[in-house]
């Protein structure tokens, strides 16, 4: 018995998945077939046209420039309201600029009051260079201070062990 529940909840799982399936194709038929002339509709390459006329397999569809273009009905995407078909036409935002919601460019916006990122904000460091002039105390060289008087291979100085960087005793 115990063999066989592993089985029974992958076929009930499999059960689920295809009706849910088959749900949002009969959801997408009756979407396809409410469509008549007039409608404006969005194909799934992302064409808003105007329908002229349906036909059993395909559809007649209208261009804003006046092109009329044949298409599967299986490749509208959606049918749309009236008053977004015109929208989308006429270029007019989703959005009133009041009631678009602003989404910042990092994370740091999200998290803590405005006194802590005023505060971290002064403890930020500049990165940017200032031109080409270089700092006055950057030393000129450090490779000339550094390095040994003999011959010594400088690669091999800090290793515990003979021949570690490739080096030879």
């Amino acid at each position: 018995m115990e063999l066989l529940l592993p089985f029974i909840l992958l076929i009930g799982v499999m059960l689920l998945m295809t009706r849910s399936a088959k749900n949002k194709q009969r959801q997408a038929m009756e979407m396809r077939n409410s469509m008549e002339p007039g409608t404006g509709v969005r194909t799934i390459g992302g064409l808003y046209a105007m329908v002229v006329e349906v036909r059993e397999d395909s559809v007649l569809l209208e261009s804003e420039d006046g092109s009329q273009l044949l298409f599967a009905k299986n490749a509208i995407g959606a049918v749309l309201e009236p008053e977004e078909y015109e929208r989308i036409l006429s270029g007019d935002e989703a959005y009133d600029a009041e009631d678009t919601p602003v989404v910042p460019d990092d994370a740091s916006s999200l998290t803590g009051t405005d006194d802590e990122r005023d505060a971290s904000d002064e403890r930020r460091v500049g990165l940017e260079k200032d031109g080409d002039a270089e700092p006055a105390d950057k030393p000129e060289s450090t490779e000339s201070q550094d390095a040994p008087s003999g011959s010594e291979d400088t690669r091999s100085q800090g290793s515990a062990r003979d021949g570690e960087n490739g080096s030879k005793p």
